[in-house]
């Protein structure tokens, strides 16, 4: 028992005359010996350079001025951490234990490189006996053994106006934020770790909070609980579940998003405004894993997009120069409107656009950026599509997007009673153009043409395909550019407002329908005028043609529809050409009646004008042989009998001067 007495009186003794000699050293040497301490316990080299001064009660603790740690041997963004200040709290009694209990830790404009080598290695790894290379089998790190561990933890710590570099040997990229508050607690080594900080990555707040359930373990590179949520003033998301520095992540995400342009834009991300339907505000819950390599997967996802429901699953590489989305997407009733730049059926108005439906297409510009925003191949079902103009039933349908250019192969659309195949492209690499080929089989014409063109008095089942381009950053502007080809062919139908037979009878044809048996027609398309002259149209009692202009841009018609009678025993084939011009809202229905001459009257036309000319022949040679003596012999025209008459009459003339 003396003999422990006595063994305690100079352990107390050393420990007063080291406590007390500090008191005697200057500021300069205190740092270095807590600098070559830490250096020792880290392997990382330690500087302490400035005004430098030692506090002993209530808590051990250092201030320095400019402090530098180095950066792993390997690493190539200079410093792990530099300061411009640092202020160090530690606990006496740990430290004499060989552990570093940080009490307080307070540092001012920090520059803090983040470096994760192509092994897998992070130069945060302090104290760990090694990774495991992602080259020789790519499994997790392992935790060093616990006598090699650095015993590490942390009460407080506040870093204020700090400047972050991320370097990733594996992928080549590099990033850097600046701006950034963190305040971090992290009582005992093996335990929880909590923190809440502020990022700037594009000069708005970011706030980040959560906590680590297993700090010093995930620091080693073992798997560790954590919840993590972000929020900025566009929206918020939290991820909760288990990660590992590797990185890798596997947890739930849920994600209210009100403003996506707002958010990405805080999150340094390009600010593209997706069409409404698509994302402007959005609800996200999903199982979420990150790989080492950076390829994200959502699965069981349900994602809610500006009032539109999806289901299934996404994979997204992200280490690409641009993200590659994978999906299997299943939706209900999907509302797409934002696409078209309008709601209205008849695509008059158009969002942005003040102009009633009437007055022509929708002049608002459409943003295509989204489409350069992500590579993606995505197959996507759902029960019914609401393009605005145009509304659909079952669908299904795979989209592939190419460097900022989109292509919908149409796999099934269910539409205006028949069913429609094919493929629509949007390109948006040098400016907006649009193009597709269609075929559409079994459609309700007078649904089709009302939804497209505002066209309601064409009822009729038929079949379509279509090619066509357009350019342009409205709709307006599109239209009016198209180019392509439009063939269709129908069955039985009803023409309404216009009554063929009271048009044979009386000239009036406007009021009642017209029945018809077939139509078939080919147009051509350019500068957005659809041009045709072979329209075939056959009637119970008549056939019809028809050829001219349909303005698919100004939104009007010319056109001369040319219905033909026919012929029986007690009627004769009898045309009456009809006129249809003006806008396609009140075009003008009127027969041609100078084309209904001559196509009907032609051969008496001809019958009267060969009289007439008898007629002005006869009185003709009368008065030549009234008043100049002329004859004009049955077979000989005029000029010749006068020709012969003058040479009689000179001959004689001349004859007269040798008698």
């Amino acid at each position: 028992m003396k003999f422990l007495l006595k063994l305690l009186g100079f352990i107390l003794v050393a420990v007063l005359i080291a406590v007390g000699a500090l008191f005697f050293l200057p500021g300069e040497r205190i740092a270095r010996i807590a600098a070559e301490r830490i250096s020792d316990m880290t392997g990382r080299e330690v500087t302490m350079t400035g005004d430098t001064s030692i506090s002993f009660y209530p808590v051990l603790g250092i201030s320095t001025g400019k402090t530098t740690i180095a950066n792993a041997d390997w690493g190539t963004g200079g410093p792990m951490l530099s300061a411009d200040s640092l202020k160090l709290g530690v606990d006496a009694m740990a430290l004499i234990r060989g552990d570093i209990r940080i009490t307080g830790l307070e540092v001012m404009q920090p520059r803090i490189v983040i470096e994760r080598g192509k092994d897998g290695r992070g130069n945060w790894q302090i104290g760990v006996a090694g990774v495991a290379s992602s080259e020789q089998g790519g499994t997790a790190p392992e935790a060093a053994p616990k006598s090699d561990r650095l015993a590490l933890t942390l009460d407080r710590a506040l870093i204020t106006d700090a400047s972050v570099v991320y370097i990733d040997h594996a992928s080549g990229s590099r990033k850097q934020m600046q701006g950034m508050d963190l305040d971090m607690r992290w009582p005992t080594y093996a335990g929880e770790g909590t923190f809440e900080g502020v990022l700037r990555p594009a000069g708005q707040d970011v706030r980040v909070t959560g906590r680590l359930g297993a700090v010093g373990p995930f620091l080693e590179g073992a798997v560790s609980p954590v919840k993590v949520t972000v929020s900025t003033s566009g929206g918020s998301f939290t991820v909760d579940g288990r990660a590992t520095t590797a990185p890798q992540l596997d947890g739930q995400l849920k994600a209210d998003i009100s403003n996506t342009a707002g958010f990405m834009a805080a999150l340094g991300l390009p600010a593209t405004t997706p069409p409404k339907g698509l994302g402007r505000s959005a609800k996200i819950n999903a199982q979420i894993s990150v790989t080492k390599d950076l390829r994200l997967s959502l699965r069981d996802l349900s994602l809610g997009l500006d009032g539109n429901s999806l289901t299934g699953a996404v994979d997204v590489i992200t280490s690409a120069a641009r993200p590659r989305i994978t999906a299997q997407l299943n939706a209900g009733a999907l509302d797409l409107t934002g696409l078209t730049g309008g709601e209205a059926a008849g695509g008059g108005g158009g969002a942005g656009s003040s102009q009633p439906a009437s007055a022509g297409w929708s002049t608002a510009p459409i943003d295509a950026s989204a489409l350069g925003a992500a590579d993606a191949n995505i197959a996507l079902t759902a029960s019914s599509l609401d393009l605005g103009q145009f509304k659909f039933g079952a669908t299904r349908l795979l989209l592939t997007v190419d460097r900022a250019r989109a292509v919908a192969e149409l796999q099934e659309l269910q539409g205006y009673g028949g069913t429609i195949v094919g493929q629509v492209v949007a390109n948006n690499r040098s400016g907006l153009s649009v193009g597709g080929d269609l075929t559409a089989r079994g459609i309700d014409m007078e649904r089709l043409l009302t939804d497209a063109a505002g066209i309601t008095r064409f009822a009729t089942t038929g079949t379509a395909s279509l090619d066509f381009l357009g350019v342009g950053q409205s709709v307006d502007t599109i239209m009016r550019s198209l180019s392509g080809n439009l063939k269709l062919a129908t069955g039985r139908g009803v023409i309404s407002g216009f009554d063929l037979d009271r048009l044979m009878r009386t000239g009036d044809g406007s009021g009642g329908t017209t029945v018809f048996d077939e139509v078939s027609a080919s147009f051509a398309i350019k500068d957005g005028n659809m041009r045709g002259d072979d329209l075939a149209m056959s009637m119970p009692l008549a056939t019809a043609t028809g050829k001219g202009r349909i303005g698919l841009g100004a939104r009007d018609i010319d056109y001369l529809f040319t219905p033909v009678l026919l012929q029986g025993e007690n009627r004769r084939g009898l045309a009456i050409p009809v006129r249809i011009r003006g806008p396609w809202s009140g075009p003008s229905i009127r027969p041609d009646l100078e084309k209904a001459i001559d196509l009907n009257f032609k051969e008496e036309r001809k019958k009267l004008e060969k009289k007439a000319r008898e007629e002005v022949e006869r009185e003709v040679d009368k008065f030549l042989e009234k008043e100049l003596g002329v004859k004009v012999d049955e077979g000989r025209s005029v000029e010749d009998a006068i020709k012969d008459d003058v040479k009689k009459r000179a001959a004689k003339e001349l004859f007269k001067l040798f008698e």
